[in-house]
């Protein structure tokens, strides 16, 4: 198969979503079909790149930060997109199209769809999916929504990577969307001997905003001081100068790090030396830190919300809370901390429960359905 992905965050730009859809070209080359890129530009980088027989296209769009897309880049991306990706399709002629994210990077899968008829597969990942993330998208899809609908209708085929995001995808598009789980590499993500740390170490990893609900890591252990523990906060955000007021305020200094802004292979590195890995988020797809954190071997105490419904069988490698108060996470957590011979069983179960996200499992589930999207078509051509 001949496969354009059309994704406007793409490694080294953007969070999980960019390094699932990076994972997933990286199986599909290994199995032999040609894969392109067309994606967004940052300075510094090289607009177009072969990497590992992956060929890289990346449109200047005026993006100036890796971690973080505003409306214009987008829109940029939308627009500065079309050409780049007509004279590709024209070239290269690609049997398919795999789209990551129906906002924005499905926009401009329709219009190249529109006027080439090269047919696109949409993988939803929460955040562009209506309802997903409420505190950052939906002032947005006020006035997005009526653009959207003709995004996932045109779709040949609809996937999402949480149970949770097939059903808003359902419930807003009416859309019956195939459920594929985010995968990793559990060949390269490998931790060895599980050891339970001395203290041991607590980490969080996401952008520092309010829908991670970062302040809580510091309200809810500001409660557990007595116990021996220390935390690692990997990422950064507008919330930041707030979780240095709050670890100031409890007194807490040398019990937090925080890291700032990190590579992919660091954050491994941080769960490679972590044993609980804990996310009071309060909307989740299903997070790759998630699933990494998992085949890491990290026990797994999270919101019951979205994936990590997925991720965490209580009682046996972690903990769902419900609620959202100053008590969130303090027992569930007392109790790790409090117990290494518990944690470590957690932490060890973790492992084992990580096979379900196999990348090789996933590669073989897109590598199905984006074969069945190129049997249709040709069925359709037939009968006509």
């Amino acid at each position: 198969m001949r496969i354009l992905v059309v994704i406007y965050e793409f490694p080294p730009v953007g969070g999980g979503g960019g390094r699932v859809a990076e994972d997933i070209c990286r199986g599909l080359v290994r199995r032999g079909h040609d894969v392109r890129i067309l994606t967004s530009h940052l300075k510094g980088l090289p607009k177009y790149e072969n990497q590992d027989g992956i060929e890289i296209l990346r449109v200047p769009v005026g993006r100036r930060t890796p971690f973080k897309a505003g409306f214009i880049d987008m829109l940029g991306y939308i627009i500065l997109g079309f050409l780049p990706g007509m004279r590709l399709i024209a070239r290269w002629k690609p049997d398919l199209m795999h789209v990551h994210f129906a906002v924005p990077s499905g926009a401009l899968a329709k219009l190249l769809s529109m006027v080439t008829g090269v047919p696109y597969l949409l993988t939803a990942h929460l955040g562009d999916v209506p309802g997903g993330v409420p505190d950052k998208t939906d002032r947005w899809f006020r006035w997005v929504f009526p653009f959207t609908p003709p995004i996932w209708k045109s779709a040949a085929k609809v996937c999402a990577v949480s149970e949770f995001t097939q059903q808003l995808a359902k419930e807003s598009y009416s859309v019956n969307a195939q459920m594929i789980p985010n995968g990793v590499d559990l060949a390269m993500l490998n931790p060895g001997e599980i050891t339970v740390g001395e203290p041991p170490r607590i980490i969080f990893a996401g952008r520092f905003v309010s829908q991670k609900n970062p302040l809580q890591i510091v309200r809810t252990l500001a409660q557990l001081a007595d116990l021996p523990w220390n935390c690692v906060m990997v990422g950064d955000g507008p919330l930041r100068p707030e979780i240095e007021a709050e670890i100031e305020r409890h007194g807490l200094n040398d019990r937090f790090t925080l890291t700032g802004w990190v590579s992919p292979d660091d954050v491994i590195e941080w769960f490679r030396k972590s044993d609980i890995l804990f996310m009071p988020s309060l909307s989740e797809g299903l997070p790759v830190v998630g699933v990494q954190a998992l085949a890491m071997g990290l026990a797994v105490v999270a919101s019951r919300i979205g994936g990590f419904i997925e991720l965490v069988e209580p009682d046996q490698n972690g903990y769902l809370l419900d609620g959202y108060d100053d008590a969130m996470g303090v027992e569930e957590l007392r109790m790790l901390i409090s117990s290494p011979e518990r944690l470590g069983e957690f932490r060890r179960t973790s492992r084992q429960l990580a096979s379900r996200f196999d990348v090789e499992h996933i590669v073989d589930s897109y590598e199905g359905e984006l074969q069945s999207v190129i049997d249709s078509l040709k069925a359709s051509e037939t009968e006509n």
